[in-house]
């Protein structure tokens, strides 16, 4: 014969149990230290009037990577402020590159320094609808088909 245990958790009880799990969760991702940084930038240049996202990674013990943010990175940058992980440069900013330095909180050994440089074209360049695209696409397949068929 086969019983069938059910347990009912009161609501209370389910509130304790899933704070409990949350912590044994977050306790274990905490866990693992961070060996080194590596700087991972979405761009070769910073722009003007805008904010620049800096990524940086961490490599933990386990091997795995996990993004850093401002709450385990100290920023500076030789120009510019610190909003988080992003980099506001002004429009007017009269400098061609930026040093910018990312210190471990817990581990001020594990330090990176970089240069990055300020993008001199601006901005203004007019992209391909999705219109044009598609015309443009059509376009190349029909002289595709053309030239095939000689």
């Amino acid at each position: 014969m086969i019983e069938t245990v059910i347990f009912v958790l009161k609501i209370p009880d389910l509130k304790q149990f899933l704070l409990l799990a949350l912590i044994s969760i977050s306790s274990a991702t905490n866990a693992q230290k961070v060996d080194s940084i590596y700087v991972h930038l979405y761009t070769d240049s910073l722009k003007k009037g805008t904010y620049n996202y800096i990524n940086i990674d961490g490599l933990l013990s386990n091997g795995r990577y996990i993004p850093l943010d401002s709450t385990q990175l100290l920023f500076k940058s030789s120009y510019g402020k610190f909003y988080g992980n992003s980099l506001f440069i002004d429009r007017d900013c009269p400098v061609e590159k930026v040093k910018i330095e990312v210190t471990l909180r817990k581990n001020e050994s594990l330090h990176k320094e970089f240069v990055i440089y300020i993008k001199k074209k601006e901005d203004n360049e007019r992209l391909p609808t999705s219109e044009e695209i598609l015309e443009r696409i059509k376009q190349q397949s029909k002289e595709k088909n053309k030239s095939g068929k000689g």
